[in-house]
């Protein structure tokens, strides 16, 4: 599981660099490849657009932001649940948002977890570190 890549799907600069830097930190993952919009997750995922011909399969994980330029992180859940290809790509949605309704909504399209961003920079990196063990090291998954 080591070998698979992280997605990290934000649009948040200062986010995503506490999340890569905790990420490489902690060495949990060999990849961590970064999009900051959702078409740009899509793209990625299916290899198409910038991502056309793109090798290396599906990462272990996708970090799913929901507040997203040009398409939400809910609608590319529902994209990746969707599709044959990524129907059981393990997405945790990784927001800031405190809705019920995006929780909700969140699980009823197929999200693997729903977990807030903590406000202190130290909490989101303990977070995304928890994350990175459980995805890549603990869980088992079906393919």
């Amino acid at each position: 599981m080591r070998g698979r890549a992280v997605l990290i799907v934000e649009d948040n600069p200062q986010d995503e660099m506490l999340m890569l830097r905790a990420l490489q930190k902690s060495n949990l993952a060999n990849r961590i490849e970064v999009v900051r919009d959702g078409q740009q997750a899509l793209d990625y995922l299916f290899a198409e657009g910038e991502f056309a011909g793109r090798t290396g399969g599906l990462p272990a994980v996708v970090l799913l932001d929901i507040g997203l330029p040009r398409l939400s992180g809910l609608q590319v859940l529902e994209r990746l649940r969707a599709d044959p290809r990524t129907h059981l790509l393990p997405v945790v949605i990784l927001t800031s948002s405190d809705e019920e309704q995006d929780r909700f909504t969140s699980y009823e399209h197929g999200a693997n977890s729903f977990v807030r961003k903590p406000l202190e920079f130290a909490e989101l990196a303990e977070t995304v570190v928890r994350l990175g063990i459980y995805w890549l090291l603990v869980n088992e998954p079906p393919v």
